[in-house]
């Protein structure tokens, strides 16, 4: 399968505009190809591109020209640490970089340069790559996890097109991306709305600042997606008293929205005639699994929904054994075509083929009502999902640790804060730095408390659930 089909630009109109940028340059679906070919031509087949993102149109260009031409991409924040940057690259020895130009202009041996970006070559030699790896995300966000998802041509074709099946995508849609392209919702924007012959609107400005408002009224966006945290913010900033005439349709995933949220958002959706629609995923997956009928925003509330097209949902518990009938609370597994490869966390990895043949044990525990809507109570594993990124409290618990060697730390939290339990109160802001420094976390998002011991059973481990109470009230 050519992953040219995937995108199916050949079919597009060439005039139609792709994307639109916050300067208002406008990239027509024509130049994107044309574009995306000059950039290939600069790369053998099947080579491996560490792709340094940003919301802009040169970023655009680069991605849609790996997945066109057969070269894999791997998605990172252009502003990744450099320790962490240096370490992926010697873990996975990329041939070439495709980067925003650095303060100067271009590097003067750059092969290719376009809307502001440059093509280098590192001079490695790479590892071999399984014929059907197409794509390479990052599962931990910012922490430092060298640990990737390996997706294939068929993992991005089927959830691409299932997703814009049930949001009823066409070619007049105009969906605003604030979420990075090295994310996988963000991404799953991008895939879903070229499928369709979309124009995405593309900025790199945050929903707290004026131009970002100014840019999605401006260029008529008619629909806005957002993790939890986006959606706290929208309700301070009073949005649902703004006029946005062209607005119809709001998405959120990248974990549980608070009931209350949920049901003052569904509640507006439903009095102004607009979609909410509430889903989940995760990078695993490609991107989506669930997703709550627009329809469904009010009755089910707090539900992220059913399979979505083409995916099943079972539930299964410490046994493995399937749990049938509703309100018994398990262990979700998913199967579907978007189920990815497997994961990668050394070089060698890259040679690997499907290892998990359509199904995912997604380690959140959940029941299903009657109507066989799903709810997630809870995670198996101690990681969290703030601000779209996976966070890994073990990995933030050895981040703390590495920099105060002699400090005593903990780490807890919910979909919508991160707590950092000490036991020297002369550390808590120099640890909540250090912290929003390696995660890119907000800090409105990070509590430190300063407990006198941490909680500990006999054998000195540390008693996590004993954590719970000393969280702030919501």
């Amino acid at each position: 399968m050519s992953i040219a089909v995937f995108l199916d630009l050949c079919k597009c109109n060439p005039a139609a505009i792709a994307a639109i940028d916050e300067q208002g340059c406008q990239l027509s679906y024509g130049e994107l190809c044309s574009q995306g070919t000059l950039l290939a031509n600069c790369l053998p087949a099947r080579s491996l591109v560490f792709s340094f993102c940003e919301n802009t149109l040169g970023s655009l260009i680069g991605y849609v020209s790996f997945l066109t031409h057969d070269i894999v991409p791997l998605m990172l924040d252009k502003d990744l640490d450099p320790a962490l940057c240096d370490q992926l690259i010697a873990t996975y020895r990329p041939g070439y970089l495709w980067r925003p130009f650095g303060e100067n202009g271009p590097c003067h041996d750059a092969l290719f340069t376009v809307a502001n970006y440059e093509l280098v070559s590192t001079g490695l030699d790479g590892y071999p790559m399984h014929e059907s790896l197409a794509l390479l995300m990052s599962t931990s966000g910012s922490t430092g996890s060298p640990r990737l998802v390996r997706q294939s041509r068929l993992n991005l074709l089927s959830n691409a097109t299932s997703i814009a099946d049930y949001l009823a995508i066409d070619s007049g849609e105009r969906p605003v991306l604030n979420l990075p392209m090295n994310y996988v919702y963000g991404l799953s924007i991008i895939n879903s709305h070229l499928l369709r012959g979309a124009t995405i609107l593309l900025t790199t400005r945050g929903i707290m600042q004026r131009e970002f408002w100014a840019f999605i009224k401006d260029y008529e966006a008619s629909s806005i997606a957002g993790v939890p945290y986006t959606y706290e913010m929208l309700k301070k900033l009073r949005f649902m008293t703004m006029k946005l005439p062209s607005l119809k349709t709001l998405t959120q995933a990248g974990g549980k929205l608070h009931p209350d949220l949920h049901l003052e958002f569904a509640r507006y959706a439903q009095e102004s005639g607009r979609a909410f629609i509430v889903m989940y995923g995760a990078a695993e997956a490609t991107s989506r699994m669930g997703y709550l009928p627009a329809d469904k925003a009010l009755e089910k509330c707090g539900s992220m929904g059913k399979p979505i097209p083409g995916g099943r949902f079972s539930i299964i518990d410490e046994e493995g054994n399937t749990i049938e009938g509703s309100d018994r609370v398990g262990e979700l597994v998913y199967f579907g075509d978007n189920v990815t490869l497997g994961y990668a966390q050394c070089g060698d990895d890259l040679q690997k083929g499907d290892e998990r043949n359509g199904r995912l044990v997604t380690g959140d525990m959940v029941r299903r009502d009657d109507d066989g809507y799903y709810y997630v109570v809870g995670r198996k594993k101690r990681f969290l999902k703030m601000f779209g990124n996976r966070i890994g409290l073990d990995e933030v618990e050895g981040i703390i640790r590495g920099a105060f060697p002699e400090l005593e730390c903990a780490c807890g939290g919910t979909d919508d804060r991160l707590y950092l339990f000490i036991t020297d109160d002369k550390s808590s802001e120099a640890v909540k730095q250090l912290v929003v420094q390696k995660t890119q976390l907000n800090h409105v998002a990070i509590r430190v408390k300063v407990l006198t011991v941490l909680p500990k059973n006999n054998a000195g481990k540390i008693l996590y659930s004993q954590l719970d109470a000393h969280y702030d009230a919501i």
